[in-house]
């Protein structure tokens, strides 16, 4: 009989495999733009003579343009064209006094004449509630013949129909005129491009354009870079302001391309692609989408921050949404909570990472904060982050019960979790004096105007992704939850979102009112956010899933050039 061991050390220990740990990996497609932005060529002699010609040519358009007042139709076309060629910034003052001066001189008596022309009346109407003036649309009444029905006459006047086409997209929620009106202009603007009907080819071009994507939903420099050739081809244009736009595109485009450099240099130091390579490479996608929310050279640093957060937001989401478990985003949720290097140690090795480059991002914006004498504004980023990786956890809660919450429950998370009302957040710490302590505590109470660019986002990215996420399981969509709630198909539900997406364009616009909430360059980085939405997802997620649109439209406002 063999003798019992003294010591249980006798015994192999048994080895027990660890469960392999199941993701849900989402196979995103790679960057591709490869490395053709880290380097920068710089030309620092030719921008210095380009910044000289077009600080003289500022001087000859204030001169040529604004001292010279015109006509009533000459002012609105100048203001017109110097927003669409982007070079609004430059002439902000000169603007803002003419659009007072042309409110308080037409309101009470012009306007209701008989003999206005309609593209005029419709600029003046766009250009007014563009700059939040009170102005009614009740000014369309006389387009309108003895049945109510808009006028034959006015069908022949294909300029005349784009412009009130323009307009309507400034309509406020209850403006039944301009319902109409949109719909009989796309009706009759689609006619022309089909048939035979005499119409310069440039006009049919921005006919085509408009009724892709109206003036109101389009970003400012993909708006400028296409009105630049346009221009050129119109007969009254100003050979001053046409070189001032070119040399200016360029210019500008010069430091986007700087920008871009230095933040790819910055992305290949992080050597994510390596340490985490089941997310989104998605760097110059996300300096497009912030050079849309602001081009202006004095956003520079904005525009850097807003990259850097969104490039680690992206990556958020997808651990949130692609890779990480229960458990481990249970963790991470409570780190990202507490913010404290200490929390790193409870980690797993790829959120050790994740981590602590995003505490050292914040860090880095605290100190140029600081700098400015602005650290106030870290604390509400960082708590804004805070809400947006609940809100991320959230959503993985569901999967996890494998429950379909309520629409009402969803939206009040997914509206969250879109990341808008964090990104609005970031937009504003680059913003210099105009924003104040005022600003970041009016978005804490989830205002009109965010609410609704919130809602556009959600829905637009529900709509185009829902297939996409459910091949690799996905938290339920607005789709998924309306469908079970109230019993329709899935196009009957896309049918409804649409009209709660217009409604949202809506409340947008009530928003630019005056008196307004805030001042207008806040309220604007709300609305080119939405913008960008409506171009990145409108029929496909051009983000996620990178196509000829983004391509072209990120070669269109980041690479090619302007022929001078």
């Amino acid at each position: 009989m063999s003798s019992v061991p003294t010591s249980y050390e006798s015994f192999p220990v048994p080895q027990i495999a660890k469960p392999e740990i199941i993701r849900r990996i989402a196979n995103f497609q790679p960057s591709i733009w490869g490395d053709q932005f880290i380097n920068y060529d710089s030309q620092k002699t030719t921008d210095a003579l380009c910044q000289q010609q077009v600080g003289k040519l500022k001087t000859v358009v204030k001169r040529e343009l604004f001292t010279n007042e015109g006509d009533f139709s000459h002012r609105l076309k100048l203001i017109d064209a110097i927003q669409r060629l982007g070079m609004a910034y430059h002439f902000e003052r000169e603007i803002e006094e003419s659009l007072q001066h042309i409110h308080a001189t037409y309101r009470d008596r012009d306007l209701y004449r008989d003999d206005g022309h309609l593209y005029d009346v419709a600029l003046l109407f766009r250009l007014l509630r563009q700059h939040g003036y009170q102005i009614s649309s009740g000014i369309f009444n006389k387009f309108k013949d003895s049945n109510g029905s808009f006028k034959e006459c006015l069908i022949s006047d294909a300029s005349g129909m784009l412009s009130l086409y323009e307009a309507t997209h400034l309509r406020v929620n209850g403006e039944d005129i301009l319902e109409e009106a949109l719909l009989f202009t796309t009706t009759q603007l689609k006619y022309v491009l089909k048939s035979n009907v005499s119409c310069p080819p440039v006009l049919k071009e921005q006919i085509t354009e408009a009724l892709t994507r109206p003036l109101r939903k389009t970003l400012e420099r993909l708006c400028a870079k296409r009105y630049i050739s346009i221009y050129q081809d119109e007969a009254s244009h100003s050979e001053s302001l046409l070189k001032l736009a070119k040399l200016d595109f360029n210019l500008v485009q010069s430091l986007h391309q700087k920008e871009l450099s230095d933040i790819t240099r910055w992305w290949k130091e992080l050597d994510f692609e390596r340490k985490l390579p089941f997310a989104r490479d998605r760097v110059v996608e996300v300096f497009f989408w912030m050079v849309g929310v602001y081009f202006e050279p004095q956003y520079s640093i904005g525009r850097i921050i807003m990259t850097k957060v969104g490039i680690l937001l992206t990556i958020l989401d997808d651990i949130y949404d692609a890779y990480g478990t229960f458990e481990e985003l249970m963790i991470f949720t409570q780190a990202i909570d507490r913010w404290n290097v200490k929390c790193i140690d409870e980690l797993p090795d790829y959120l050790k990472i994740f981590y602590h480059e995003l505490l050292n991002l914040f860090d880095e914006i605290d100190k140029v904060m600081s700098k400015e004498g602005r650290s106030y504004r870290t604390s509400y980023a960082i708590e804004a982050m805070k809400v947006q990786a609940r809100s991320f956890f959230n959503e993985a809660q569901w999967l996890q019960e494998g429950r379909t919450p309520s629409m009402e429950e969803y939206m009040s998370v997914a509206t969250v979790s879109v990341t808008y009302p964090f990104i609005t957040t970031i937009s504003l710490l680059g913003m210099g004096d105009i924003v104040t302590k005022d600003a970041f505590e009016w978005l804490l109470d989830d205002p009109k105007i965010v609410s609704a660019s919130n809602i556009i986002f959600r829905l637009m990215d529900d709509i185009v992704s829902t297939k996409f996420e459910k091949e690799r399981g996905h938290a339920p969509s607005s789709i998924d939850c309306y469908m079970k709630q109230y019993g329709v198909s899935e196009q009957e539900t896309i049918d409804v979102f649409g009209k709660q997406i217009a409604k949202s364009w809506k409340d947008i616009n009530e928003e630019f009112l005056k008196p307004t909430a805030m001042p207008m360059p806040v309220l604007m980085r709300v609305l080119n956010l939405t913008r960008v939405v409506d171009l990145l997802y409108k029929g496909e997620d051009g983000f996620t899933r990178v196509g000829k649109m983004t391509k072209d439209s990120v070669a269109a406002v980041i690479i090619d050039s302007v022929p001078l």
